[in-house]
């Protein structure tokens, strides 16, 4: 039987049911050890009353795990936004013919590549991003705005009293992962046959739209699940900006395990709250790429 483009037949195998054998022989061994020479005593029931609470009107709302999810969230959205516009302007400064844009987009690239992200991070924080938050005003903005425009920035990005360290983790995240998100987009503008480029020329679009409507929609098909791979490594590389306090989902298990001393309890959480982020983020791009794939 033939399937379609994209599809394997899959069935599970015999060494499937070992390596699963062996994966649940070692959790319980796992905690077997921990309860008999740690002496550690398990206690899931705070999981819970971290994860939602009751306001002071009796409603339900997140609590300081799930509020640490949603600021990972905005931050991964947010940064990856502002990645994939840097990556693709690095990127099609490579591709010029000047070769002073060639080298200023080498520079970034290399420069951004080969410094640690943690060392990035300090650097905007502490001079590059408060220099921007005080050119743009933003605590006066903030201060004069009304209980709406306060909602709706907590929303969207942040509590309005840390505005200035989301935005600079947003901005250092972004140029961060900018970098490497330009060579994935490189090399699927490089994809593109020489006879699209003709094309678009041959239809009088100017360099702009040959870029908007020939060239980005076919080097997307071709680097989806690259890109796919580096809104995942986004969302985990979110975690480096909690030394700056963003109270993002690390920072909020940093916080409640020393407040409770519930370090497995708490960290094993934070494992599968990761993991609901990136495996909706896997399959929803493996959605896409196989749709891309049924259309081509």
């Amino acid at each position: 039987m033939l399937l379609p483009a994209g599809r394997v037949k899959k069935r599970v195998t015999w060494l499937d049911g070992v390596l699963l054998i062996i994966i649940a022989a070692g959790a319980v061994y796992l905690v077997h050890r921990v309860r008999t020479r740690l002496n550690y005593s398990w206690n899931w029931s705070i999981i819970g009353k971290y994860m939602v609470r009751r306001n002071e009107n009796g409603r339900i709302v997140p609590n300081l795990l799930l509020e640490g999810l949603l600021t990972t969230l905005r931050l991964s959205i947010w940064s990856s936004v502002l990645a994939m516009v840097i990556g693709t302007i690095a990127a099609v400064l490579r591709l010029r013919k000047s070769v002073f844009f060639r080298f200023f987009g080498r520079i970034y690239v290399e420069l951004v590549r080969n410094i640690p992200p943690l060392v990035l991070v300090f650097i905007f924080y502490f001079f590059i991003g408060n220099q921007i938050m005080s050119a743009l005003r933003i605590e006066s903005l903030v201060a004069r705005a009304g209980p709406g425009t306060e909602q709706v920035l907590r929303v969207l990005f942040a509590d309005p009293r840390r505005l200035s360290e989301f935005f600079s983790a947003v901005l250092t995240l972004g140029i961060y992962e900018g970098a490497y998100m330009s060579e994935i987009i490189r090399a699927g503008i490089e994809s593109v046959p020489k006879g699209q480029w003709e094309a678009g020329y041959s239809l009088g679009l100017g360099e702009i739209d040959r870029y908007r409507y020939v060239i980005l929609p076919q080097a997307l098909r071709n680097i989806l699940p690259a890109l796919a791979g580096q809104f995942i490594s986004a969302i985990k590389d979110s975690a480096i900006v909690a030394v700056i306090s963003v109270q993002e989902l690390t920072f909020q298990g940093l916080e409640l395990m020393s407040t409770t001393y519930r370090t497995f309890e708490i960290w094993i959480t934070i494992i599968a709250l990761y993991l609901v982020l990136t495996g909706t983020l896997s399959a929803v791009a493996r959605r896409v790429e196989l749709r891309l794939a049924r259309k081509g």
